[in-house]
């Protein structure tokens, strides 16, 4: 683990994304610590991932990182940034929740407030810089060790908050790219929905997308 690293958590770090996410982290260097509702689940998750994993509920958790990754499912959204508001003020929150609806998890269904994302910022306030990114890269992917040939796009109003976003996105084997500003993150929770439809047509896991012309 580096020290020059900030310290993550991942709530929701038990779950497909989150999992895959603490394991390429970790791999990286970073310092990791697992939230969930669960402790004992936490704790035992982060048993498996090396002595730079730890374990802790949610608020446990929030409080161990500089930086917050949100990683529950959509229906657990609201309530979590309730449990983690006054934990939260001051640190960058990487909201990587997608609002998909069952059962037609194909079909965009954004809320009417836009993005996940800007539900998270409207409901922490300006104590919290919000940025958004990891929404189409498939866990499969993580979880299977191999280069991420997909970008990652990371949107947020707070251009350094932005870049710690795209070196975490480069961290975990992908590409980041610089999506712009917070509301721009409906046009990328989106493309989720299209996402598991190309995979269920074409019969694919891990459809994801690909930024042309930057180099």
């Amino acid at each position: 683990m580096s020290d020059d690293l900030p310290k993550i958590a991942i709530l929701g770090g038990t779950g497909d994304l989150g999992s895959g996410l603490a394991k390429r982290l970790l791999a990286a260097g970073y310092g990791v610590t697992i939230g969930s509702r669960s402790r004992e689940k936490a704790q035992a998750f982060a048993a498996t991932l090396g002595a730079h994993a730890r374990g802790a509920d949610m608020r446990g958790a929030t409080m161990a990182g500089d930086v917050v990754i949100l990683s529950v499912p959509w229906a657990s959204h609201g309530e979590t940034l309730a449990e983690i508001h006054d934990l939260v003020q001051g640190k960058i929150l990487l909201d990587a929740v997608v609002p998909l609806v069952p059962p037609k998890v194909a079909t965009v269904q954004l809320p009417k407030e836009g993005s996940a994302a800007q539900i998270a910022q409207e409901l922490l306030g300006e104590g919290v810089r919000v940025i958004s990114a990891f929404h189409n890269i498939g866990a499969a992917k993580l979880h299977a060790g191999e280069p991420i040939e997909c970008d990652v796009l990371v949107c947020g109003n707070d251009k350094d908050a932005r870049e710690l976003g795209i070196a975490l996105a480069n961290a975990v084997g992908a590409t980041g790219i610089d999506a712009g500003v917070l509301a721009n993150s409906a046009a990328v929770e989106a493309m989720t929905s299209v996402l598991i439809g190309i995979n269920r047509r074409y019969k694919v896991k891990s459809a994801g997308v690909k930024i042309t012309g930057l180099s």
